[in-house]
């Protein structure tokens, strides 16, 4: 659980080809080590900041684009010229919101909500920021029906603004087994009956393999059925949230390929905890069996 309180400390503080030498690398990797990958250019790769906290936002940066990364995710405002500096951007952005646990299923929380947003949608457009990130709240005893309803009346407020800035907000699908305990929109029939309610292109649903995994299952007939209301995807393994190689129980190359036989061409983001001594040659890994 430390790694998804850090996750959770992460967005709060946002919201206010040749190998290159990155000495400061520290965790296993050297001047030099990092080298780059042929990618077949059908996913756009992404990794989320938080899982590599503990090394220099440019320094991941570096590392990031020489294997071939497009994005470094769930970064805030004050963060994205520096992406933008390794020619990177941030295909999920965060910087609003009142973090996983408090959201849209709240009528109480939809005025600062929606001014949050409204604030957020303008800096996104004119940076490039394609999406931002949003959360429904935990149950606390609200029926989901309920929570459908509140979250739906909430987002339709922000639609208007979305729309006008070409920004698209996305809810992300957790697991209430394990990690987020009580969290509402955690099964992608109830995800994709709100966006369905809300009824614009510029609201979507981001699904997370990981947590889906646990909750539901069944990831490849889910993801073929829900398509249209899937706006980004994250990884990680099953069980334990780590490496997504033979340790664990997804194959991602037949995931993967079912994705992009969707025609899905969005982004596909790396959250996953590396949990040995070299955290960017994991990564570097993840992109690769990934890239189908």
């Amino acid at each position: 659980m430390q790694d998804h309180v850090s996750r959770r400390r992460m967005l709060q503080i946002s919201a206010g080809g040749a190998a290159v030498a990155v000495a400061s690398l520290a965790h296993g990797t050297r001047a030099g080590e990092i080298k780059p990958l042929k990618l077949k250019g059908n996913v756009n790769h992404s990794a989320c900041r938080w899982c590599y906290n503990k090394i220099p936002l440019t320094d991941i940066c570096q590392a990031a684009a020489t294997i071939g990364l497009k994005s470094i995710e769930l970064v805030g405002p004050e963060e994205w010229p520096i992406l933008k500096e390794h020619g990177l951007t941030c295909a999920m952005g965060n910087g609003a919101g009142m973090g996983i646990t408090k959201g849209f299923n709240r009528t109480e929380h939809h005025d600062q909500l929606v001014a949050d947003y409204e604030r957020l949608f303008p800096k996104a457009a004119a940076a490039g920021i394609p999406s931002v990130i949003c959360f429904p709240g935990n149950r606390a005893g609200q029926d989901d029906e309920e929570g459908l309803v509140n979250c739906a009346a909430g987002i339709k407020r922000l639609m208007k603004a979305a729309e006008a800035n070409k920004v698209t907000l996305v809810m992300e699908l957790l697991n209430s087994r394990v990690d987020h305990k009580d969290y509402q929109c955690d099964h992608t029939a109830w995800g994709a009956e709100l966006c369905r309610k809300v009824g614009s292109d510029r609201f979507k649903l981001l699904y997370d393999i990981y947590h889906m995994q646990i909750m539901e299952g069944d990831l490849i007939r889910t993801i073929q059925d829900n398509i249209d209301y899937i706006g980004h995807f994250h990884t990680g393994g099953v069980p334990g949230r780590h490496e997504i190689d033979e340790s664990q129980e997804i194959y991602y190359p037949a995931v993967m390929r079912a994705i992009v036989a969707t025609g899905y061409r969005g982004f596909v983001g790396q959250e996953f905890i590396p949990a040995g001594a070299n955290p960017i040659a994991a990564l570097r890994k993840a992109v690769e069996i990934c890239d189908v």
